[in-house]
């Protein structure tokens, strides 16, 4: 005979301090466990976001990201020459050579700085960027030094606002406007002309070019033509999006071995925290077991009421926590890229992976702190427990 469910929450009622206690100690381990994946999960959605599928980006092969990357101008002028490359209507490939510089800037409210990446972009950027919109102010003038910043910056740091002058290379630069990109990485950044800003650094180079294919179809003949041009082959081209998939990958993985390590760890006190509890129910229901096997229930029947109660306890503790965790993408965060060595904002993320991962974790800690005494409460010897009375 199996002994039904309601028997196995009935008990967990009865004992609802206990059950309440271990619920909390299992809801904190898996909500650390779910922030840890959320932030990795949201620090590569952003940095995902930044690309775009109908985009390449070329840069040096020895290069580790944008900030130590060069390219000649006479490179640049090949790379936009390729037929696969998209033309504007007056002819002029579609393409933008970049600058990327890193600026120190303070933050609000803080003696701390940060490092910020500013990018200098040519007229044709835009419209590589669509979902770059201005939220306040106006686009900067080529030729001058004006710039624009990212949202993130805006709100983070000091003398970054509208109408604000910020001090770099040498020379003051107005913030004439505010852009948003939809939670992508360039909301982390300040844009300005390429070329002044190249002059303001001594810089007569880019360090990216990013061009705009005539479609997504056409991205296998562009790498042909690319690798086939022996004046390019100190450099590289990928899609976009590839491009800042592979920026967020060590950064991510840092997060995740060191969130999970700290997890672990913290699992161990949960795990004893079930087990405590488990013990204690076997205990004070020495003689209702007793009971249960006179009237016919076998051991592996009261093993797996027992179980099945470990297991209850942690699906609750592990919703309850995941419940806490969905909290956090209300919330912000900003930390260093190892690839770019700039700052990077980004917000929490849960995907449904993280769920399923979630409360997978939760039932593990459940069944592992729950499995020796179930195995105790089964091995319990009929009139030993009920002499117990």
């Amino acid at each position: 005979m199996k002994i039904p469910l309601k028997y196995s929450l009935r008990s967990l009622w009865t004992r609802r301090l206990t059950t309440v206690l271990t619920m909390i100690g299992i809801a904190l381990v898996v909500f650390v466990f779910a922030a840890v994946l959320m932030m990795a999960h949201g620090l590569q959605k952003t940095l995902v976001a930044t690309g775009s599928d109908d985009n390449m980006i070329v840069l040096r092969k020895s290069a580790s990201g944008e900030i130590t990357s060069i390219i000649g101008r006479e490179e640049a002028a090949i790379i936009t020459s390729l037929p696969q490359v998209a033309r504007l209507p007056d002819g002029k490939a579609l393409a933008s050579g970049e600058v990327v510089v890193i600026v120190n800037l303070q933050y609000v409210g803080t003696e701390g700085y940060a490092n910020i990446m500013v990018r200098g972009v040519s007229p044709e950027a835009s419209l590589l960027r669509p979902q770059a919109r201005l939220t306040s102010g106006r686009l900067f003038r080529f030729g001058s030094r004006e710039v624009i910043v990212g949202s993130s910056v805006a709100r983070r740091f000091q003398g970054a606002g509208l109408g604000e002058r910020i001090k770099f290379g040498g020379d003051l630069w107005e913030i004439v406007g505010i852009f948003d990109t939809e939670g992508s990485g360039f909301d982390s950044e300040i844009w300005g002309d390429g070329d002044q800003l190249g002059q303001a650094f001594e810089r007569s180079v880019f360090s990216t070019v990013t061009v705009r294919l005539t479609s997504a179809a056409q991205r296998q003949e562009f790498l042909t033509a690319f690798e086939a041009d022996r004046r390019l082959q100190t450099l590289e081209a990928k899609p976009e999006k590839q491009f800042y998939e592979e920026q967020s990958e060590l950064m991510a993985m840092f997060i995740r071995i060191l969130g999970i390590a700290i997890t672990v760890i913290f699992s161990v006190g949960a795990i004893i925290g079930a087990m405590i509890t488990m013990y204690a129910a076997v205990s004070n229901r020495t003689v209702e077991i007793g009971t249960l096997r006179s009237l016919g229930f076998r051991r592996r029947s009261v093993l797996s009421a027992f179980l099945v109660e470990s297991f209850l306890l942690s699906m609750l503790g592990g919703l309850a926590g995941l419940l806490l965790a969905s909290i956090l993408q209300f919330f912000s965060v900003s930390m260093i890229n190892f690839a770019s060595f700039s700052e990077i904002a980004f917000s929490f993320a849960l995907s449904p992976e993280i769920i399923l991962m979630s409360l997978l974790f939760a039932v593990i800690m459940g069944i592992v702190g729950g499995f020796l005494p179930a195995v105790r409460a089964a091995r319990l010897d009929i009139l030993s427990a009920l002499r117990a009375a």
